[in-house]
């Protein structure tokens, strides 16, 4: 009776741990954290428009070992006319770990963000409640070759199909009415 039963669960049981396998695998996720806010806290004034408007130090790790190159978008999704972008910055090199403080690695490029400037542009919403900041990374089988300026679309498209893994780091920012 019991064996029966073992039976009959076992095909659904191994289609739950495949499924589980392919969607929490260690590829699937880079580590992202900054030395400068806490996953979820808030972004501190120096990193926004209220402030120096300076990109925050950003560490990557858990990339895999067969990555090429690495690229980043910055994006507000509770912005009051749709996701906004910040900051594009690819072209990064395979080995890169550390964003610092202020400035992108020599020899990345930056896109052209939605405030129509290439390079970053910090948080700046609306007063009211905080916005979250996610700072997406992508590690790539490939290295990415467009121009300084290139568009978030033309980022995404250039990664389609190449991405080995990806993590994110979000941060909160908010001004009072």
């Amino acid at each position: 009776m019991f064996a029966g039963i073992h039976t009959r669960l076992r095909l659904p049981w191994t289609i739950i741990m495949l499924w589980v396998a392919m969607h929490t695998s260690a590829s699937a996720g880079l580590t992202v954290v900054s030395q400068d806010f806490p996953d979820h806290g808030a972004i501190p004034q120096k990193f926004t428009c209220d402030g120096e408007n300076l990109p925050p130090q950003i560490s990557i790790a858990d990339v895999p070992s067969k990555t090429l190159g690495l690229a980043l978008i910055m994006e507000d999704p509770d912005a009051p006319g749709g996701t906004f972008t910040h900051w594009i910055v690819f072209h990064l090199p395979a080995q890169v770990r550390l964003l610092s403080q202020g400035t992108a690695p020599q020899g990345a490029r930056q896109g052209r963000n939605d405030f129509d400037k290439t390079g970053y542009g910090g948080p700046c919403p609306p007063p009211g409640r905080a916005h979250h900041y996610l700072f997406h990374v992508y590690a790539l089988d490939r290295q990415i070759e467009l121009p300084d300026g290139a568009t978030r679309k033309d980022l995404e498209q250039a990664m389609k199909g190449h991405v080995l893994a990806e993590g994110s780091l979000t941060g909160l920012y908010g001004r009072r009415q």
